[in-house]
């Protein structure tokens, strides 16, 4: 059964609603992308939201960053989609048009109390910050 998840920014100028069968934030990743571009605690942990029961208000407000990412030289932008609130700057969720179903709100944007995970999968520890 799905629930629905409802979340926001720090300042109020967006909030959101998406459904979840995986309402669990269970992955902690340490990469530098998750530590500088979404914040909290030197990781980002993702949740999946069913992407057509989406509902913004606010979407005027909202910005979407691309993360650049270098690779043997060579570098390309990320196909996905980093969306933020452009006032207060908060990290709200990621889209990938690779998995157009899917919507991964960070569940530090997640007003919903989340329900405990029954277990945590920590992701890139190579890149993790010394204080971590």
């Amino acid at each position: 059964m799905a629930m629905k998840l409802e979340g926001s920014c720090r300042c109020g100028a967006v909030r959101f609603a998406v459904d979840s069968h995986t309402p669990y934030p269970y992955q902690r990743c340490y990469c530098s992308i998750c530590r500088k571009q979404d914040g909290g605690g030197g990781y980002a942990i993702n949740v999946m939201g069913d992407s057509e029961t989406l509902e913004v208000e606010g979407r005027e407000a909202i910005g979407i960053y691309r993360v650049e990412i270098s690779d043997n030289g060579s570098s390309h932008f990320s196909s996905a989609e980093r969306n933020f609130c452009m006032k207060c700057g908060t990290a709200l969720w990621l889209y990938d048009p690779n998995w157009p179903q899917l919507v991964y709100p960070f569940a530090s944007a997640i007003d919903t109390d989340l329900p405990v995970p029954p277990s945590h999968v920590h992701l890139m520890l190579d890149f993790a910050a010394s204080w971590v």
